[in-house]
């Protein structure tokens, strides 16, 4: 083992002791250290962490950043032991997040999507039971996809249909009633899984191929797949992400579902919309009202609204 990669595994560690979980970061800091193996360098510097970052050509820029700060990270903690470390300035690639217009899916893409991945194929099975739950799951509840990721067995109450969020985004927790047909869903799921992969080597409700948790980004490379299969995206050469509709996007179409619907029956968005906020985990409901700026059809319903609501009745 190379020193470099020494220090990561030592990294990862602390970084899991500090309380996270740490997942997809080290999955990609391992893949960064195969890199700079490759390279032969024997430490980090900013023209390397710069050209492993933007190696996805096809990548959105947010992604590149995302894996630029992971190395920022990384780097900033050798810094203490390896002198010869260079911590990439920020500035070079901004990590922050520039929201794209959400991909607003239709039923039809949505019946596609399943079908879809109702078709992939795998020794055991597995791969194509478990994808056409996630996409099932994600357009039902609009979860956030690391939050589906990271359900435990003992998260899913099979019984009373509720789902418990633990400790997500802004240190946040939560429980999510989900419907019926939901529920049944995924006890089917539940119990076909056990059946197609008797041997528990997680305690993740969702699993891969391989028995073990189903990470983000393999989640994300299928459904890339699965997108340009059924025509959602561009069919290039590249394997790569790349642009278009993402398992995100399920979480827009789910809370800009609902607002059209309330504007729609002539309810009281404003009233409505804190139900919403919590429900999908937001802190403030401003963050909530993003959808409706982001969204045409919900922009019009809204001004449709205002527009016949008496100047003294307007939230």
């Amino acid at each position: 083992m190379s020193a470099i990669r020494d220090a990561l595994v030592q990294y990862v560690a602390v970084r899991r002791a500090l309380g996270m979980k740490f997942y997809e970061p080290a999955l990609a800091l391992d893949h960064f250290v195969d890199f700079l193996e490759h390279e032969g360098a024997e430490f980090i510097t900013t023209d390397l962490a710069l050209r492993w970052a933007m190696a996805p050509k096809f990548a959105q820029r947010a992604t590149w950043g995302r894996r630029f700060s992971q190395v920022r990270g990384f780097a900033a903690w050798l810094s203490a032991i390896d002198v010869r470390t260079e911590i990439p300035p920020k500035h070079l690639l901004d990590a922050r997040r520039r929201r794209n217009t959400p991909h607003i899916y239709t039923e039809q893409e949505i019946g596609l999507l399943m079908a879809e991945a109702r078709r992939l194929h795998s020794r055991t099975g597995l791969r194509a039971l478990t994808y056409s739950t996630l996409i099932g799951l994600l357009v039902s509840t609009g979860l956030r996809p690391g939050e589906a990721f990271a359900l435990d067995r003992s998260d899913v109450d099979l019984v009373s249909g509720i789902l418990s969020i633990r400790e997500t985004k802004f240190g946040k927790s939560r429980f999510v009633p989900i419907e019926e047909s939901t529920r049944r869903a995924l006890e089917r799921y539940a119990n076909r899984r056990d059946e197609l992969c008797s041997f528990r080597l997680t305690e993740a409700f969702l699993i891969g191929e391989h028995g073990k948790r189903l990470l983000g980004c393999s989640a994300r490379h299928v459904f890339a797949n699965i997108s340009r299969s059924i025509g959602l995206r561009e069919a290039t050469e590249h394997r790569r992400n790349g642009h278009g509709p993402r398992l995100q996007d399920f979480r827009h179409s789910f809370a800009t579902g609902r607002l059209v619907e309330w504007y729609r029956a002539g309810l009281d968005v404003a009233r409505e919309l804190p139900k919403l906020a919590t429900y999908l985990g937001h802190v403030d409901v401003a963050l909530t009202y993003w959808y409706i700026e982001a969204v045409p059809e919900l922009l019009q319903l809204a001004a449709n609204y205002l527009g016949e609501k008496p100047a003294g009745e307007r939230p």
